[in-house]
């Protein structure tokens, strides 16, 4: 699923992130969103989330439920 639509992303739902240090290489760090922190119903690097562990990252995938 798409992780650029804030509408697609709940709390409580295991997603897959790209953390700000990790943006050249795209390595993806999986957790569960704890806040989401962008405003905005789209973002084009996709939304900004707060995992349960504290990891702050952008949604760049949504796994299937």
């Amino acid at each position: 699923m798409d992780g650029t639509k804030r509408s697609n992303i709940n709390i409580g739902d295991k997603v897959m992130v790209v953390q700000k240090q990790d943006q050249s290489s795209g390595k993806l760090t999986e957790g569960v969103v704890m806040k989401i922190l962008t405003n905005s119903p789209n973002h084009h690097h996709g939304i900004k989330v707060m995992l349960e562990n504290g990891i702050v990252g952008r949604v760049k995938e949504i796994p299937p439920k």
